[in-house]
């Protein structure tokens, strides 16, 4: 289980209050409005924001101490983060080496993670020879290799269209079964939550809210959620 236990996020002024449970293989939505501090919440479960209060813990343990690379997350970015001078497969390969010296067996794990994200015939091209959905792809290939079992989703996709976005989602829900990953997503498209994830969190006016069932939540909306999605 993912805990966030008595967590308090701040920068200058603004504060974002946190104290929940999510199951492990959760497949989970972050929605509320912008500057809500739905990336800033997935930055702390990373290791990229200091709590001012609290703690996170995963399966029980503490995760406070330990650095960014250490925790057991993957974190996928709305910019994909792929280095531009690699080839498709070298900044999969990244996942397993950052020095990219890897064995046989690791370039065959990689071969594996490109033909699971429909990449097998891309491995020798570079980013900017590729679309901006093969490039989510790469990005979702590392973190498969990764194999952490907790998947964070900073909008990675935001910037494909609507049948493009809907297949990775699609990608991603496939994968998330296939490992038991608990994923969280940083969504600003209820289409996108009730696609994918069986369980929303609410971030609105300083808060996130205790997870709840995305269909029943998208029924009845609280207060916060009707602002957001325009309904009064």
């Amino acid at each position: 289980m993912l805990k966030l236990e008595n967590l308090r996020l701040t920068q200058g002024d603004w504060t974002l209050e946190a104290d929940l449970g999510l199951p492990a293989g959760t497949r989970c939505a972050l929605i509320g409005p912008s500057g809500a501090g739905k990336s800033t919440l997935l930055g702390a479960i990373a290791g990229f924001v200091p709590p001012a209060r609290g703690r996170i813990l995963w399966q029980g343990q503490d995760l406070g101490s330990q650095a960014p690379g250490a925790r057991p997350v993957s974190i996928l970015f709305q910019d994909n983060n792929l280095f531009p001078h690699l080839t498709t497969a070298q900044n999969v390969g990244l996942g397993l080496r950052p020095n990219l010296r890897l064995t046989a067996d690791e370039h065959a794990r990689v071969a594996e993670a490109l033909a699971r994200t429909g990449l097998q015939d891309f491995g020798a091209r570079k980013p900017a020879a590729l679309s901006g959905g093969q490039q989510s792809r790469v990005a979702l290939a590392r973190a498969l290799l990764r194999a952490r079992p907790l998947l964070l989703l900073d909008e990675p996709f935001a910037a494909l269209g609507p049948a493009l976005r809907a297949e990775m989602l699609d990608l991603v829900a496939r994968i998330c079964a296939e490992t038991g990953a608990t994923l969280l997503m940083v969504s600003h498209d209820p289409g996108d939550a009730c696609r994918i994830a069986d369980q929303t969190i609410v971030v609105a006016d300083g808060r996130a809210a205790p997870p709840e069932p995305t269909e029943a939540l998208f029924a009845d909306p609280p207060e916060a959620l009707r602002r957001y999605l325009g309904e009064g």
